[in-house]
């Protein structure tokens, strides 16, 4: 109706109603084009609105895990039997480093490790040539020392005989004026010879009987200067001999032996190796002699003591013991205790073998305790999620007392009845909640 209306204006002759007809014909073209776009530019923004609240909404969401995923336990109040655990190796309580006496060169490997020995089994040979060198110059020398003591022997022998001839020669002429000074004397009494003959007589026997006793004093002082000369000599002598037998013991000691009944554990050296003297060879270990060595975290050790009993599972079976050493010092976050076997190993026990022990230290009273966690040792905090439904569990923060075999009192934190998450769950550090399906 719009077009025929419009071209009856048209024909009219006034041009007012032409002009107010053709602005009443003019469509409104732009108006729809502006609604639009107010109705997108308001959908996007409750669209980003929605999708804010949805983020924070599952940013504020906990985690879900599965509950067959979990180690959930109860606190209980009870008595507790407390002990510290620690892991180790059972280690020789007898055992012998076989060595090297001087500088040498290995020639023969003879017995590995594992192998049986008795105290004179030969274990490896060593070479050295200034050993054989030395050996053989200490036999010529004990060889020259004896021939010199026989020369000298010989020769102080035939000096004292010397002298003893002298003293003997003078006896017999002191013996011989001593009988002539008496008989000059009773014939000078009787006027037969001179007194002056007499006296002559008498002094020449006093003259000899001076040098006898002069020379008897020079044989005693020989015999003692001989004496003297030869102990000096056998000393000598014996010196050398001493050294010559240390020689040949340090020839013989190239030839390496076990020196006690027991099993080679340890070989450390090759065919062709140099080795230092005093360096180690073979360690040989008596295998029924061993106790276990554990290792404990230095925050459980307040309460060890020595004579505490103890229990080692070697994995084959569980043997009864004794603590009887502490190690005053920390190392690496541990402390060293050696725990002596009250009872039989079990059959295949062997050095070095690893083994978990548990120390038994006290028995208490009524106290809150919990299976012990993946995590937190005693006397320490950590972070456990307990639940508060069926389906949620929070992070609370637990301070642990001191430890049992399988259980850990709890000093804070907790209480009777609460159900504890154990299992490790330190991917979820930075999460306060959980929900659990």
């Amino acid at each position: 109706m719009t077009a025929p209306m419009t071209e009856t204006i048209d024909r009219g002759s006034d041009p007012e109603q032409r002009a107010a007809a053709s602005t009443m014909d003019v469509p409104r073209v732009g108006a729809r084009p502006r609604t639009r776009r107010a109705v997108i530019a308001t959908g996007v923004a409750l669209a980003l609105t929605a999708v804010t609240i949805g983020v924070r909404w599952l940013g504020h969401r906990p985690p879900v895990i599965a509950r067959e995923q979990l180690w959930i336990a109860r606190v209980e109040r009870g008595p507790l039997t407390l002990s510290v655990r620690g892991q180790g190796t059972l280690v020789a309580t007898e055992f012998r480093w076989a060595s090297s006496p001087v500088a040498a060169r290995v020639e023969r490997v003879l017995v590995q490790p594992g192998g049986v020995v008795e105290p004179t089994t030969l274990l490896i040979e060593l070479a050295n040539p200034d050993a054989e060198l030395g050996a053989l110059t200490a036999d010529r020398d004990v060889a020259q020392a004896e021939a010199e003591l026989a020369r000298q022997a010989a020769q102080l022998d035939g000096g004292q005989l010397a002298q003893e001839s002298a003293v003997a020669a003078l006896d017999a002429d002191v013996a011989m004026a001593s009988r002539r000074s008496t008989i000059d004397t009773a014939m000078a009494k009787k006027g037969v010879i001179a007194d002056l003959e007499s006296l002559e007589s008498t002094d020449r026997a006093g003259q000899l009987a001076g040098r006898l006793a002069f020379e008897r004093k020079r044989l005693a002082a020989l015999r003692r200067g001989n004496a003297a000369q030869l102990a000096a000599q056998r000393s000598q002598l014996e010196q050398l001999r001493a050294l010559a037998e240390f020689r040949h013991r340090q020839l013989d000691a190239l030839h390496v032996r076990a020196g006690q009944a027991g099993v080679v554990q340890q070989v450390a050296v090759e065919v062709g190796q140099s080795v230092a003297a005093g360096a180690p060879l073979a360690r040989i270990v008596v295998p029924d002699h061993l106790m276990a060595r554990l290792k404990i975290p230095e925050a459980s050790t307040q309460d060890l003591a020595l004579g505490l009993g103890a229990t080692i599972d070697t994995r084959t079976g569980v043997v009864a013991g004794e603590v009887v050493r502490i190690d005053p010092a920390a190392q690496n976050g541990n402390v060293t205790v050696d725990v002596r076997l009250s009872a039989s190993l079990p059959r295949g026990a062997r050095v070095d073998q690893n083994v978990d022990g548990t120390i038994e230290l006290a028995r208490t009273g009524e106290v809150l305790h919990v299976a012990r966690p993946a995590i937190g040792e005693a006397h320490q905090t950590a972070a456990l999620f307990v639940l508060t439904s069926d389906r949620e569990a929070r992070r609370v923060i637990v301070t642990f007392g001191r430890t049992a075999q399988k259980d850990i009192e709890i000093a804070s934190g907790l209480a009777a009845g609460d159900q504890v998450v154990l299992s490790d769950m330190s991917r979820w550090d930075g999460t306060d909640r959980l929900r659990i399906e």
